[in-house]
């Protein structure tokens, strides 16, 4: 500031200063692969664990018998007399078909040679058959896929 003549003269000094900005274009650049080929592969196995158990019954409904043998002589009727035979288990009744009278069998010459067999196979449970089995069934798959440009 400066005073000259009674006057004030305000003098300011201003400084420009430019900028000068200049755009330039952007461009996408693409993108190429690198490769002319390739493949890729891929490889899964697959595991089971298979527990089965197999129960099998079989049941006699009715009866057998039989007798045979040589020095021996029957006495009555070789068949035998049948009748029903009740059997309840858990409150569950059933009704089978069974031996109640047979015959009677003597040596015919006392002390001499014989021989005899009588077998009697009842009506019920005759067999039962349990078979636990584990079985691993394994799965592989192998997947290779090629691709080129």
């Amino acid at each position: 500031m400066s005073i000259r003549f009674g006057k004030i003269i305000i003098s300011t000094a201003t400084s420009v200063v430019a900028v000068s900005v200049t755009a330039a274009a952007v461009q996408a650049v693409p993108v190429v692969p690198n490769f002319t080929q390739g493949s890729m592969t891929s490889h899964t196995e697959t595991t089971q664990k298979i527990t089965e158990t197999i129960n099998s019954m079989d049941y006699n409904t009715g009866y057998q018998y039989s007798a045979t043998g040589s020095g021996v002589t029957a006495n009555g009727n070789l068949s035998p007399g049948t009748g029903d035979v009740n059997v309840t288990i858990n409150g569950v009744t059933s009704t089978w078909t069974g031996v109640n009278s047979k015959p009677t069998f003597t040596q015919t010459t006392p002390g001499a040679n014989f021989q005899f067999t009588e077998t009697y196979s009842g009506p019920g449970l005759s067999n039962h058959t349990i078979i636990e089995r584990v079985t691993e069934v394994t799965s592989v798959t192998d997947t290779t896929s090629i691709f080129q440009q």
